[in-house]
């Protein structure tokens, strides 16, 4: 399958390249400086599907095409095993090939691996094994089942993950559906670890956004969603973005002009129509790998149960969708 999708990709002869380094600070030192786990925070990382088979299975071979597809269409990172990843439907042994096979084959980009789950002891497993593999941080989920859990649990929950790992730990902010959310209360009571990186707002809220920079400019504080990239940028931040799975390159556009200190804006209202203009790949992993499979122009990758394909309908309207970006490009 993988010789086939690179072949149409023509991305075969991308060698792995050396990922960005990751400032070597002990958790718990005292006055130490952040580890914001990237040299630059105004980065654009793509949180990425898990690419599976017909049968569910993961697939190694289709997710090195994937990273190097993000790679040849300009992200800086990826996030590994977040909500576009589907990671609570794969086994803590499959979680750790997942990311496994991401972090053998970066080609260069930041790679932050999501080893959230309801329980500290398989959190803290991952998030070693993330950190023994090579992660350049990690993006945390507060444990889900019980809802609104008080900051006083969860400042234990995640002090334990701080004291046994090392590298950078971003706190995930997407309530609509842990329905655990962050608060600047809680970070506040982390803050004393050094390796306290920041923080992915997904919760959509400008509002929300806005609290969390004023609270912590000295993190990466990074938004979730791409109404709020305007304040990312006017305050130094980046973007983790379930748009990048489709559209890596109108995404990667926006972080390039700004940082060339040219207008985003026009990159910005192109990636907004486009997203528009395909309705429902934005929170459907399944919509997601079927557009993501189109844009690369390989084999189709599947999503794992209960989520199931799009339907034959779907498919149609995604890909008519798509045909017409490629028609403005």
């Amino acid at each position: 399958m993988d010789t086939t999708r690179r072949e149409a990709l023509g991305l075969a002869g991308v060698a792995a390249a050396t990922a960005l380094a990751v400032t070597a600070l002990a958790a718990g030192q005292a006055g130490a400086a952040p580890m914001l786990g990237s040299k630059d925070k105004v980065l654009f990382w793509a949180a990425t599907v898990t690419p599976c088979d017909k049968a569910g299975r993961f697939d190694p071979g289709a997710m090195k095409d994937v990273l190097a597809w993000f790679k040849h269409c300009g992200a800086d990172g990826v996030v590994v095993l977040g909500t576009s990843g589907e990671f609570p439907h794969f086994s803590v042994a499959e979680r750790k090939l997942v990311a496994e096979t991401a972090l053998k084959n970066k080609v260069g980009l930041n790679v932050i691996v999501g080893p959230g789950t309801s329980n500290q002891p398989e959190t803290i497993d991952l998030a070693r094994h993330a950190q023994d593999h090579g992660a350049d941080g990690l993006l945390v989920i507060p444990p889900f089942y019980f809802n609104n859990p008080p900051d006083e649990g969860l400042t234990r929950y995640y002090s334990g993950l701080f004291e046994a790992v090392r590298i950078p730990i971003n706190l995930y902010h997407i309530p609509g559906t842990s329905e655990a959310p962050i608060s600047v209360d809680l970070l506040k009571s982390l803050s004393q670890y050094p390796n306290l990186a920041g923080i992915k707002d997904s919760s959509g809220s400008p509002e929300g956004y806005k609290a969390f920079l004023v609270a912590f400019p000295g993190l990466n504080m990074r938004t979730g969603t791409n109404n709020n990239l305007e304040q990312a940028f006017d305050h130094g931040m980046g973007a983790i973005l379930a748009d990048g799975n489709v559209f890596t390159k109108l995404c990667a556009d926006v972080f390039a002009a700004y940082r060339a200190k040219q207008d985003y804006k026009p990159a910005l209202a192109k990636l907004r129509a486009a997203q528009r203009g395909v309705q429902g790949l934005g929170g459907s992993p399944p919509a997601m790998k079927y557009g993501l499979s189109l844009q690369m122009g390989g084999p189709p990758i599947y999503p794992r149960a209960p989520l199931v394909e799009v339907s034959g309908d779907q498919k149609a309207a995604i890909k008519l969708a798509l045909d017409k970006l490629k028609d403005m490009a």
